[in-house]
């Protein structure tokens, strides 16, 4: 039996996507060159019209999209197995389930849009451009690391990627003041702030609706609700789970999190609306996590192990777009399972790389405190020691 948490994942999901018509074919068994399908209906909040259900995807963004997902996949259950075997420490907040959000938005967006999240980021670090190595290297601290190994799991960056953030809903302000900065610049691009449906009660939160409305900032509010908050249910926690609607007179909409066209398009939509001069919208994905909140969770204290396999079965990003894509002739099983094999072994080389990669000298950790800053002294655990910054 599916808990209340999943119950509501799945009464945000009305149905699951089919494929509507092939475009361009070129024979009844052979690879086309793009396909359409109809995605489930979006709830709308304060909106006459929303995305369309009707999405096209061309073979190359398709087969771009499943190894973007996979690839998240198999990095964070490299991170895993990483951090049970103690090469990994502090804190680590795995993605796995969620693939199709991070991969959806960047879809829609363009490399000069901006993009903050919470502490659940290595799926965003890995779509806003990083390389897998990189990013296992600043989980394990190691001198490639994104942060030079300086910031681990939940403070990684990149560009226009501002994290990787540890304080819960901190980073829906920064947001909305990363926004404030395109506006004041007269730049065409948008910012896209995400946090987390446990997140989602917060005061700042509120507060940031208020004032990107009232200065119409482009801004993308964007709740992964994946169920739980930490390891409460929405439903435990929330008078009203209907989270796209929470932004009051921001106008929202429910997108299905488990569906990659899905999300783009809504993204999509969201982000024409910004740059409208509309001002800001916020986006529910109605998503699953399949580990703990973190991997100090085993994530089966507060639901049965049942929804966990129910949802990998009946709900998984990956391989039901892989499903997709084989029934309209899109790609083939056999290049699929290439990809995942292609995959798997770029995965098992970054491990070995990120294990391999020499820490950094204690010095090191004196630099990187200013930009552009002369050297100084900085003091270290105690009053007598210091060191010099470069």
């Amino acid at each position: 039996m599916l808990s209340c948490a999943a119950r509501l994942v799945r009464a945000q999901i009305q149905s699951k996507p089919t494929a509507c018509w092939v475009v361009a074919a070129r024979g009844y068994a052979d690879i086309v060159d793009e396909a359409t399908f109809t995605t489930s209906e979006y709830a709308l909040h304060k909106l006459d019209e929303g995305p369309s259900q009707t999405v096209t995807v061309t073979r190359d963004d398709a087969l771009k999209y499943y190894r973007q997902m996979q690839t998240i996949r198999r990095m964070e259950t490299a991170a895993g197995n990483l951090y049970k075997s103690k090469v990994i420490r502090g804190f680590c907040h795995l993605y796995s389930g969620q693939e199709a959000c991070a991969v959806g938005m960047e879809a829609a967006l363009t490399p000069n849009d901006h993009v903050i999240t919470a502490y659940r980021a290595h799926g965003w670090t890995y779509t806003r451009g990083v390389p897998p190595v990189n990013i296992l290297a600043e989980l394990t601290g190691r001198k490639s690391g994104v942060a030079k190994g300086k910031g681990g799991s939940m403070h990684m960056y990149g560009h226009n990627f501002y994290g990787g953030n540890g304080i819960v809903g901190a980073q829906v302000p920064l947001g909305a003041g990363i926004a404030l900065a395109l506006k004041y610049k007269g730049s065409n691009d948008v910012c896209v702030a995400l946090y987390g449906d446990g997140a989602a009660n917060q005061g700042q939160v509120f507060e940031t609706y208020n004032i990107a409305k009232l200065w119409d900032l482009p801004c993308i509010f964007v709740c992964e609700n994946n169920g739980y908050g930490m390891g409460t249910a929405v439903e435990r926690a929330s008078a009203s789970t209907e989270y796209y609607t929470r932004g009051d007179y921001v106008p929202g909409l429910r997108a299905d999190g488990m569906d990659v066209l899905a999300v783009r398009e809504a993204t999509r939509f969201a982000a024409e609306w910004c740059r409208s001069g509309k001002g800001p919208l916020l986006i529910e994905v109605a998503t699953y996590r399949y580990h703990g909140h973190s991997m100090s969770d085993p994530g089966t204290s507060y639901r049965p192990r049942e929804e966990i396999q129910e949802m990998r079965k009946t709900r998984d990003p990956i391989t039901g777009l892989r499903e997709r894509l084989i029934s309209v002739n899109l790609a083939t099983a056999e290049e699929m399972k290439q990809i995942d094999l292609d995959v798997r072994a770029e995965i098992d080389k970054a491990v070995e790389q990120a294990k391999a990669d020499p820490e950094l000298p204690v010095e090191e950790m004196y630099n990187d405190i200013f930009v552009d800053e002369p050297p100084f002294k900085v003091r270290g655990t105690n009053p007598f020691m210091y060191g010099m910054s470069k």
